[in-house]
């Protein structure tokens, strides 16, 4: 018989090596199992996954409450655990249901975006502010294919140059469970990533860089794009919450607003459920009434 630890090890090596889960993932999930099974080692005395009740979880849950997290977080905890759950039922190991492990109904999304107008004012700050030639061109290739492309910031860290058709105008992406799916680039995006990659004056398999001169050839952290969006939104003098994944979502408003019928915006943003694309649809019609409104004035 297996320790708890035990288990989530064997699990781990499952997502790995069986489901192909990213390293990301898989580091989520390691880190979110360690927190429970430290807890139920730690502040329960359990050790064996048998031992596990459903009022060990309920003080897991009220334990993550405890730590102020959102009830969004507390439910990626609770997903994981689920899995894991499902993953020893499947190999005939006793535990809890997996159906009494109930998710926390969440508020409605509020999905911030940006106008047409905002979005332009964002992309012509790097012109207007930045004197390093190369530092421009980079951080124009960043915007416009974050914006353009519907990356995610993962996805654009990790780019690498052979991924880029520039040929086909597109790059290929490795998805969710090892999948390869063809992500669109506009000519914007492309002539800044040509003019970053022949200013650069070092060898480089990542498409975006760090410029540091320790650390040129690698690729630019998470944390480096995130603040370089904002500090480009404030810039351009932009009064909400700009994120990397806003110029995402502000694009497919965009297409919505223009007509863009919903499935071809699911498929462009590769969205499993047509149910996740439908929120940019509230959106949209909160546009539309608006334009509405103006017969009344």
């Amino acid at each position: 018989m297996h320790s708890i630890r035990e288990y989530v090890d064997l699990f781990i090596d499952y997502l790995s090596l069986e489901k192909n889960f990213s390293e990301n993932t898989i580091s989520n999930y390691r880190l979110w199992l360690k927190k429970m099974v430290d807890f139920m080692e730690i502040a329960q005395n359990k050790k064996n996954i048998e031992e596990i009740k459903s009022m060990d979880i309920l003080s897991y849950r009220s334990f993550l409450n405890s730590e102020w997290l959102s009830k969004k977080t507390v439910n990626y905890h609770i997903i994981a655990i689920r899995s894991f759950f499902k993953f020893l039922k499947k190999n005939n190991i006793t535990t809890l249901p997996i159906e009494s492990l109930e998710l926390s109904k969440l508020d409605p999304r509020e999905i911030v975006f940006l106008t047409q107008e905002e979005v332009d004012k964002i992309l012509k700050m790097p012109e207007k502010f930045e004197k390093n030639s190369i530092k421009r061109a980079r951080d124009l290739a960043i915007l416009y294919t974050l914006y353009g492309s519907w990356l995610r910031v993962s996805e654009l860290i990790n780019l690498k140059v052979k991924q880029i058709s520039f040929e086909n105008n597109q790059i290929t992406i490795t998805w969710k469970w090892r999948k390869q799916r063809a992500v669109f680039l506009t000519k914007q995006a492309q002539d800044y990533i040509k003019e970053f990659l022949k200013l650069r004056d070092f060898e480089s398999e990542y498409v975006i860089t760090s410029l540091s001169s320790n650390s040129r050839w690698k690729p630019i952290s998470r944390v480096s794009v995130e603040q370089l969006v904002k500090d480009y939104a404030s810039l351009a003098w932009i009064d909400k919450k700009v994120t990397p994944h806003t110029l995402r979502h502000s694009f497919a408003t965009t297409l919505l607003m223009k007509w863009a019928d919903i499935r071809s915006v699911q498929m462009l943003l590769w969205h499993s459920s047509i149910m996740t694309t439908q929120i940019y649809t509230h959106i949209s019609d909160r546009h539309l009434q608006e334009v509405h409104s103006l017969l009344e004035k």
